[in-house]
């Protein structure tokens, strides 16, 4: 049986790395794991790299990389990523990046494939300062793409009440758009050098780009 996959999804915020990996974990029977949802769960599940994390996290301090790869191990250890599993958050840097190589290579695993959703920043600023959502539902709607059909009334729920995300604004993207390109170049980077980097037009359509990856996912794990 061939190892199980692991992906890692590179994008800046508004690329759609949420939605793509949704549409992975459909078409492939791949799980996305977040790191922040990763570190809540092991918190509440009591394990010992979660006891380690919560302290760290009750001192105000930031969650070294060894807890996080501690319950990375504990996480894909669980049946249910048998298939595979595609990294959200994490590494985000090439230390980390390293870390998580050497994590794989004492199971005998490896990286499959580092994909790069590019985008055009000043495409993600428009995209993402004009997002809103529902409410009641939360339901997403966006000022320029996607409209109630009935202004000022949700599509799903029918609620008349809309809110925006406090960092949901051009200056705030912009300055994501630039921490991530500094953050992420030295990643990028690293992977390239490997031939593991695969990079996917993201300003496309939802259904070309899952079209890209899905090829990418078959070859890389053929």
């Amino acid at each position: 049986m061939a190892n199980p996959a692991v992906l890692i999804l590179l994008g800046p915020p508004g690329a759609g790395k949420g939605t793509q990996a949704r549409m992975l974990e459909e078409d492939f029977g791949l799980v996305q794991l977040s790191t922040g949802d990763l570190l809540r769960a092991a918190v509440a599940a009591g394990t010992d790299a979660g006891k380690r994390a919560k302290a760290v996290m009750e001192a105000g301090q930031l969650v070294s990389d060894d807890i996080v790869l501690a319950i990375l191990k504990d996480r894909m250890a669980e049946p249910d990523t048998q298939k595979g599993i595609i990294l959200d958050g994490f590494p985000r840097t090439a230390g980390q990046a390293a870390a998580l190589d050497d994590l794989l290579s004492a199971s005998a695993q490896q990286v499959t494939a580092a994909i790069s959703l590019d985008v055009v920043d000043e495409a993600m600023v428009a995209r993402v300062s004009g997002r809103y959502t529902c409410a009641k539902c939360g339901e997403g709607y966006h000022d320029e793409f996607k409209l109630p059909a009935t202004a000022g009334s949700c599509d799903k729920c029918g609620g008349t009440e809309f809110k925006r995300r406090a960092d949901d604004n051009a200056e705030t993207v912009r300055e994501r758009l630039s921490a991530y390109h500094a953050q992420t170049a030295p990643l990028i980077a690293y992977y390239d050098g490997k031939g593991l980097l695969k990079r996917v037009d993201a300003m496309g359509a939802i259904s070309d780009i899952r079209t890209s990856l899905a090829s990418i996912v078959k070859t890389a794990t053929a």
